[in-house]
């Protein structure tokens, strides 16, 4: 593996698991705090506003497929409501579910979660991060096949990150298909005090 093979996977997909885990580790942390504080309750009922959270933040994509364009400020707001809706989820998951529906449910969710956060940290600063290094060859007059040669690890990564929509879209339906069945045998089996 090159230096800058090292330096696009540290720098760009290092972030991306850290985010990740920060989401887990703050569901945890909440559901442990409300463990503690005998409220588990309130956990039962957090996934009614992280899913009202989630649905707000598919009209990011909604308006940027319609309008070809969500505004300013649109993004930030998607990966807010998603990343707080999620986070509610999980700790409404962390209160003793033994339904194997929710837990698939919940499994999209954090794969759909993943994806998304592929998009934001590192399929831009891939981007960015590819050109640059290859301008900076070029300035350094590598012939195209040296150029080439010392590109291909970071050209094959950023590849397989370009791949993310593909996982995104269908996972998002799959996700949401789940969350229909959860919350549809919630209702039919309702026995919360």
């Amino acid at each position: 593996m090159t230096a800058r093979t090292g330096s696009l996977l540290l720098r760009e997909v290092l972030p991306f698991g850290l985010a990740l885990l920060a989401l887990v580790g703050a569901a945890l942390a909440c559901d442990a705090a409300l463990h503690l504080l005998g409220l588990v309750w309130v956990g039962r009922w957090l996934g009614i506003p992280g899913l009202a959270l989630i649905l707000a933040s598919v009209g990011y994509s909604v308006r940027k497929r319609l309008r070809g364009g969500a505004g300013p400020g649109a993004l930030r707001r998607h990966e807010w409501q998603a990343w707080a809706g999620s986070l509610l989820v999980l700790v409404h998951a962390g209160v003793d579910f033994e339904a194997i529906l929710a837990w698939l449910a919940i499994l999209a969710m954090m794969v759909n979660v993943a994806s998304g956060l592929t998009g934001k940290f590192l399929l831009a600063r891939a981007r960015r991060r590819l050109e640059a290094n290859r301008a900076g060859m070029r300035a350094q007059g590598l012939t195209p096949d040296a150029l080439e040669q010392s590109m291909y690890w970071d050209s094959l990564t950023f590849d397989a990150i370009r791949q993310w929509r593909a996982v995104h879209v269908p996972i998002t339906l799959a996700f949401a298909m789940l969350a229909l069945g959860h919350i549809a045998s919630t209702m039919l089996f309702w026995t919360w005090p």
